[in-house]
């Protein structure tokens, strides 16, 4: 299963969106409303929606042109790739793609609540000061 967030300009380098990304707490800020829990680890966070399950992310790679997510659970196997495009010193366009594996039961029940995640995140992305 394949998503894919809509293109937002952020007014900051891709410099420092990936210092951004590579802290674990950072991601604190790209949550939706309606966030329960959220709990840092040295690689990653663990966060929990109201009305879904928690949801365990390491961080996997973050360079000029992506950062990574992917799960920390072995039973779920799901990436989230934001990638950076430089547009000039002050400006970088970003787009967020899911990629995961589930059986079509699962996905079923899992793609229209990823892809408001996925737009929920892409506007606290483009709002970030």
């Amino acid at each position: 299963m394949n998503l894919e967030g809509r293109k937002i300009i952020v007014n900051k380098s891709s410099k420092e969106l990936v210092e951004i990304l590579k802290s674990p707490e950072n991601y604190k800020d790209f949550m939706p409303d309606g966030l329960q829990k959220f709990e840092t680890r040295e690689d990653g966070f663990k966060f929990g929606l109201q009305g879904m399950p928690e949801i365990a992310l390491k961080i996997d790679e973050v360079n000029d042109q992506k950062a990574v997510l992917k799960s920390a659970s072995s039973s779920l196997d799901f990436s989230l790739t934001a990638t950076l495009n430089p547009l000039n010193e002050n400006q970088t366009e970003v787009q967020m793609f899911f990629e995961g594996n589930f059986n079509p039961f699962i996905k079923m029940m899992v793609e229209k609540p990823l892809q408001n995640f996925i737009n929920t995140l892409t506007d606290k992305i483009e709002a970030y000061k």
